[in-house]
């Protein structure tokens, strides 16, 4: 009991600082990878960071970037999800189609799940103790039991679902990045419930949730999109970094991150439901696109690498040949000034 309420105590007394000082940020250690390949999501479980990493998931600590372990054989592995109870952790393959299922203290693959083509992120729901894939060339949401790791339900989705939240309370919020909007599931019937347009946000990539205000915050091409998550109302907009692909949300400090690949980190401050600030923009690095937020310690995880010079006639949105043994993930913490 003690225990938690120190805990309690830090949460409410960081809180309190970052809401009366502005945050700086810096960037404090840089964890480097050698293995090749490209790379998507990235997660903290427990101390350790899992990073999707071409044809394999890199396990580092998530303090000294040590390595720990790596989960082979998850070609084109996109999103990572843990259920501790179970000690079991899933991968989601796109070119395979399937989810790999490994265990949390060997890292060893015990079993392989059938999805849609092509899952993209994958999440896991504490409230209805289901797995859910976005699978971007199906156009369509796997439901998976983790008891029997089968697929109970495909939810179709009319378009190609990029990301997913839950609110915890029985629905599901998926981004449909090709329709430019957001639809809303019901959990319990395995259906979609409303399509909301995002009236000006465009490719909408990164999701986050605040559950206590019902706010999605739904991370477009240079431009964050507040969603009323009841009536699918757009509360309003502010911009962001280009080719952002990712958003984490700060429910200790009420705080909205989102990883922009033109080497960019913006920083939203949520005042209220209703009302938000850019309180920072970050420098990172080009490509640093994807985010993992570590709800304990408050740091920013950010995968990138680095890139040979484009030749003078390569496409303006064509990205550069990537130096062999250069991928890295950027270690961000906020700092009170």
């Amino acid at each position: 009991m003690q225990k938690v309420i120190t805990v309690l105590l830090s949460t409410i007394a960081f809180s309190i600082t970052a809401c009366s000082q502005k945050p700086s940020y810096t960037i404090i250690k840089t964890f480097h990878i050698a293995s090749p390949g490209g790379w998507d999501y990235l997660a903290v479980n427990d101390n350790n960071l899992y990073v999707s990493h071409g044809l394999q998931v890199n396990i580092l600590h998530k303090e000294t970037g040590d390595s720990i372990g790596v989960i082979d054989s998850t070609t084109g592995v996109h999103g990572i999800a843990f259920i501790n109870a179970l000690n079991k952790g899933y991968t989601s393959n796109g070119r395979l189609n399937n989810v790999s299922v490994f265990d949390l203290k060997t890292f060893a693959v015990t079993g392989h799940i059938a999805t849609g083509k092509n899952p993209d992120a994958i999440m896991y729901d504490s409230a209805s103790n289901m797995l859910y894939t976005c699978n971007g060339s199906g156009n369509d949401v796997s439901v998976i039991d983790p008891a029997t790791e089968k697929v109970l339900a495909t939810i179709p989705v009319g378009g190609k679902p990029e990301t997913a939240v839950s609110d915890g309370k029985g629905k599901l919020f998926v981004n449909i990045e090709d329709k430019n909007e957001v639809v809303e599931i019901d959990m319990a019937a395995n259906k979609v419930l409303n399509h909301w347009p995002l009236k000006g946000g465009e490719e909408p990539t990164g999701l986050a949730i605040d559950k206590l205000t019902n706010r999605l915050f739904v991370a477009c091409d240079e431009k964050l999109v507040v969603l009323d998550a009841k009536s699918g109302k757009v509360v309003t907009q502010l911009p962001i970094g280009e080719g952002c692909d990712g958003a984490a949300f700060d429910e200790a400090t009420n705080t909205i991150y989102t990883s922009n690949g033109e080497g960019s980190m913006t920083v939203i401050h949520e005042e209220s439901a209703n009302k938000y600030n850019v309180i920072a923009t970050v420098p990172t690095k080009r490509w640093a696109r994807t985010i993992a937020l570590d709800a304990t310690t408050h740091r920013l995880f950010l995968p990138t690498a680095d890139f040979e010079k484009p030749a003078a006639n390569a496409p303006a949105n064509e990205r550069p040949k990537m130096i062999a043994g250069s991928f890295q993930v950027l270690v961000i913490e906020p700092n009170q000034k």
